[in-house]
């Protein structure tokens, strides 16, 4: 998601770190190891799901209460300083809810399809549908004539007044995900709700949307797919003028790999090959001692500083995600060996910081450029634990259990997001809902 936002759209962000992006070492990817092609092993296979938070001795009761507390508090607490989830009234379709970033007054792709995602995982299906109703409503461009037409606009007011036209693709890909899931778990309705039916359109529109030149409310733009199609690597944007560099934290090739499954016939070689390729670039643009991953990088992992972003050759807060996708990965398939490799070296590089006291934001070889200690990230960290095999990764995860819910007025929404999310992977009940789920609560 484009976390930078131009002055002529909303406030800038309140925490501006100016840092310089360094060039990470260059360094040749190992090759894969024979554990790669080993299968069987990961929860698609195994139907099986690591409960961390039981491994370390904390009972099934105390760890479901904490997650339903923690989901009560973010979607239905106090409007003032609790819930980043609000209700918005009907339509035709029914209730309407969204999920706000509340320290910027608006509502993004990014936080729709999160709340998507942690409302089927927790089989909370009304809500579900208000957050898809009013994505529907309001985000979605339907207009054959404007140039994102099959997108979300990633970022709109609370009245559902765009502050932008185009698209940012980890909501698309949550969303998409977070539609299959539903159609596996709850079945198909009709209409929006015709869940499977429109997972298969945006993500069939995320790699065949046609180039074109078209109004918006902000101008002329020129939008196009979402993947690099020869690199099969997901694209930061699919705007011209951003799209010819990647976000390491929009890398899903847990998701990937379930596409390839469920998409359409036509797309699941790519998906195939882009999972293959995710796990190579994981190893491609993370630091090789610290294990950090830089928010923005080039398609060849180097990493990618924008004028509007400076610190985005860094580990901000983009970054922060990219550990999570390749340990769900590890959990999920277990076709790399290189990913515990990975959460190994970047659990240890946080340890060396100090388990409770590391910072937000670092340049890639580790120096410190903040210092603030940011619940997103220990959650994020935490879930490395599914992929380290070492002894550290119990007191990650103990960590993220000490944490409490993000209630800070800075912290409610991105941070807090990360934190259900990561609660969830930690305790197991973030799953796999395959197709022979269909009508399972």
């Amino acid at each position: 998601m484009k976390r930078i936002i131009t002055i002529s759209l909303i406030l800038a962000l309140s925490l501006s770190y100016s840092a310089c992006g360094q060039k990470a070492e260059k360094k040749k990817s190992p090759k894969a190891t024979t554990s790669q092609k080993v299968k069987g092993k990961g929860a698609y296979y195994t139907g099986k799901y690591r409960n961390l938070f039981l491994e370390n001795g904390h009972s099934l009761q105390e760890i479901r209460a904490k997650n339903e507390t923690a989901f009560q508090q973010l979607f239905h607490g106090d409007s003032a300083s609790q819930a980043i989830y609000f209700d918005a009234g009907r339509n035709v379709n029914g209730p309407m809810a969204y999920v706000s970033d509340v320290l910027h007054n608006d509502v993004r792709s990014e936080g729709i399809s999160y709340g998507l995602m942690i409302a089927v995982q927790m089989d909370k299906k009304a809500e579900f549908d208000a957050i898809w109703n009013w994505a529907m409503n309001y985000m979605y461009i339907s207009k054959p004539e404007h140039p994102s037409e099959g997108y979300f606009a990633w970022s709109l007011e609370r009245d559902g007044t765009p502050n932008a036209e185009t698209a940012a693709p980890d909501g698309e890909e949550y969303m998409v995900m977070s539609l299959y899931f539903a159609s596996n778990r709850w079945g198909d309705g009709k209409g929006i709700y015709d869940y499977k039916a429109w997972a298969d359109k945006i993500l069939t529109a995320m790699r065949h949307h046609p180039i074109k030149r078209g109004k918006t409310k902000f101008g002329l733009r020129v939008v196009g797919p979402m993947v690099e199609e020869d690199k099969f690597m997901i694209r930061f944007v699919p705007d011209s003028g951003s799209w010819n560099f990647s976000d390491p934290s929009y890398h899903l090739p847990a998701f990937y790999d379930l596409w390839a499954l469920w998409g359409p016939e036509a797309d699941r070689e790519f998906w195939v090959k882009a999972a293959t390729t995710s796990r190579d670039f994981f190893l491609k643009t993370t630091n090789p001692k610290t294990g950090l991953a830089p928010d923005y990088a080039n398609f060849d992992g180097t990493p990618h500083t924008t004028r509007s972003n400076q610190r985005s050759g860094n580990f901000s807060f983009d970054a922060r995600r990219t550990q999570m996708n390749w340990a769900v990965d590890w959990a999920w398939w277990r076709k790399d060996q290189r990913e515990v490799e990975l959460s190994n070296r970047l659990q240890s590089f946080f340890a060396s910081e100090g388990v409770d006291t590391y910072g937000m934001e670092y340049s890639l070889e580790g120096k410190k450029l903040n210092p603030g200690h940011a619940k997103g990230l220990v959650a994020t960290n935490a879930v490395v634990s599914l992929a380290a095999d070492h002894a550290l990764s119990k007191d990650f995860c103990e960590a993220l259990w000490n944490t409490p819910v993000p209630s800070e007025f800075n912290e409610r929404y991105y941070d807090g997001l990360l934190y259900l999310m990561g609660m969830l992977h930690c305790s197991g009940e973030f799953k796999i809902w395959g197709p022979s789920d269909a009508g399972r609560r």
